[in-house]
């Protein structure tokens, strides 16, 4: 049997798969508890407008998704606040005009490869330069997400509350948009815009079948999502299949156990 570890390829996309198995799962936990889940969809959505119009004109594609994915991230949160009742209304407004503007930007882009790269990632086609990239946005938004954890746990819960205690809630919200919009950006060109929101939502769902707490819920989020890409590169390696929806497909089977096994202890 070939060693994957013999290609620097596999190597490198095990390493960005691990270190977006991270911070995924936790900025995907303040979205579930928020009943934001499907906001990974409409950044997603949103972030193939910069990557549209970057190809289209000339421009690096990354960039433009990271521009698209953090002005769509704070139309979210504005509209959101517009609404308080209805908050879910802000994502779906926001990802019906990314997919509409992605959808007009992508009829002038020449070269369709480039753009349909980016739908379903391309995690085993990483450079030396968008490693070292992922890397260190990860640990600006894992430090990030550490020193605010207590302040994002409680305004996810209850922001009145949260707001009346002192807590600096708009502040907050505004640096965990910036860094929910940098996390899908980057993870859109490896994993796939289509396929960050289960990665965003999915490991979470497994934790919360058996967590007991918001701890253990961001720990065992971080722990699925790394098996799930690990044996999802795996296994599409050795299989021949697309590396982002084979990590997605293993997270949805891991649920799928998940539950069958608590339904059957109870």
């Amino acid at each position: 049997m070939v060693n994957i570890f013999q290609y620097d390829f596999m190597i490198r996309a095990f390493i960005v798969g691990s270190i977006l198995a991270i911070i995924i799962p936790l900025i995907g936990v303040i979205v579930v508890l928020k009943r934001l889940s499907m906001m990974g969809d409409a950044l997603s959505h949103s972030s193939l407008t910069g990557v549209a119009a970057g190809l289209a004109f000339g421009f690096n594609p990354v960039l433009g998704a990271v521009f698209a994915t953090l002005l769509a991230s704070l139309s979210i949160e504005a509209i959101r606040k517009k609404f308080p009742e209805y908050s879910e209304m802000s994502i779906a407004i926001i990802m019906s005009a990314g997919i509409g503007l992605a959808g007009i930007l992508s009829g002038f882009v020449k070269n369709s490869t480039g753009f349909n790269s980016f739908l379903f990632g391309s995690i085993v086609a990483i450079t030396d330069f968008e490693l070292i990239f992922v890397i260190c946005t990860a640990l600006i938004v894992l430090t990030s997400l550490i020193l605010l954890h207590k302040e994002l746990f409680f305004i996810a819960i209850d922001e009145r509350g949260a707001n009346l205690q002192g807590v600096p809630v708009k502040t907050t919200n505004f640096i965990f948009t910036v860094l929910t919009a940098i996390t899908v950006s980057i993870a859109a060109r490896t994993v796939g815009t289509l396929i960050v929101s289960s990665m965003m939502v999915i490991p979470v769902a497994s934790a919360m079948q058996i967590s007991k707490n918001y701890r253990q819920t961001c720990i065992l989020s971080v722990i699925f999502a790394v098996i799930g890409t690990i044996v999802g590169l795996v296994l599409s390696f050795y299989i021949g299949l697309k590396p982002g929806a084979t990590i997605v497909m293993t997270c949805i089977i891991m649920l799928i156990i998940i539950i069958i096994v608590k339904r059957n202890r109870i």
